[in-house]
């Protein structure tokens, strides 16, 4: 398959022989929006980026890494109006608030697992928990770079034998990876794609497995001057198979 501009990030991914191509993408992605939110192109002076970020605001893990960053005027504008966004829908969900009767039962009932939101203004805070700019932009991109890969994956042989010379995926693409197949392939290939994908899988936490342990036996004494083999970094690859990202990463900072 002749490589296309929509390709080249996906066969980037394969080529680096990550222990997961998507968290590959994940990272060039996530700082990608970054450097658009804060970088020197200056995106927070603009009105329309402003509004969606005052809107959307951003989630716990990407404030910190908005202030990682480094660009303190960049993040003062957006807090600027956002805040401004926040009070003024703050405002509005407390002067709707009305308290309603709590009922005998309620007060004895036993809560079990996520419990409805029976506060309004509760309710409205939760949703800006779990609104993000940057999570929503990814979400959005993620989904297209799942169809590429399907669409490599089912028209570029060359690409096939990449994914099956890999080392398959961290266990949350992976799961990913699975639930997309169901839609983006036909049953014949899935059937395919599966017995493939499974072993690949299997073998590739069995050497991560097998490179923890060995770590945990280099501190035994008596195997001080044996050979490390592949455990010096066994500790961030063992961590992002099972969860993804990079825990071994530096700081994204802005470029200078």
């Amino acid at each position: 398959m002749k490589e296309k501009l929509y390709t080249i990030p996906m066969n980037d991914a394969m080529n680096a022989k990550d222990e997961c191509p998507f968290c590959f993408v994940e990272r060039d992605v996530e700082q990608d929006l970054l450097d658009l939110v804060l970088g020197s192109g200056s995106s927070y002076m603009e009105a329309d980026m402003r509004e969606k970020t005052d809107k959307a605001g951003f989630c716990r893990a990407h404030f910190k890494k908005m202030f990682d960053y480094g660009n303190t005027l960049g993040n003062a504008w957006i807090l600027k109006t956002h805040y401004m966004e926040m009070r003024h829908q703050m405002s509005k969900e407390m002067d709707a608030y009305k308290p309603g009767k709590t009922s005998i039962l309620s007060k004895f009932s036993k809560s079990s697992g996520q419990k409805e939101m029976k506060n309004s203004v509760a309710a409205w805070v939760r949703t800006k928990e779990d609104s993000c700019y940057i999570c929503n932009s990814f979400n959005e991109m993620y989904e297209r770079y799942l169809d590429t890969f399907f669409v490599m994956y089912k028209k570029d042989p060359e690409f096939v034998q990449k994914v099956k010379e890999s080392k398959g995926f961290c266990l949350t693409h992976f799961g990913d990876v699975c639930e997309a197949a169901e839609t983006r392939l036909n049953d014949k290939q899935k059937e395919e794609f599966f017995a493939m994908l499974f072993p690949l899988m299997k073998e590739n936490m069995e050497r991560l497995q097998e490179d923890v342990s060995w770590l945990v036996e280099k501190f035994d004494y008596r195997n001080k001057d044996a050979d490390w083999k592949n455990s010096k970094d066994a500790i961030q690859r063992g961590m992002q198979k099972l969860k993804g990202s990079y825990p071994a990463d530096p700081v994204y900072q802005q470029k200078k």
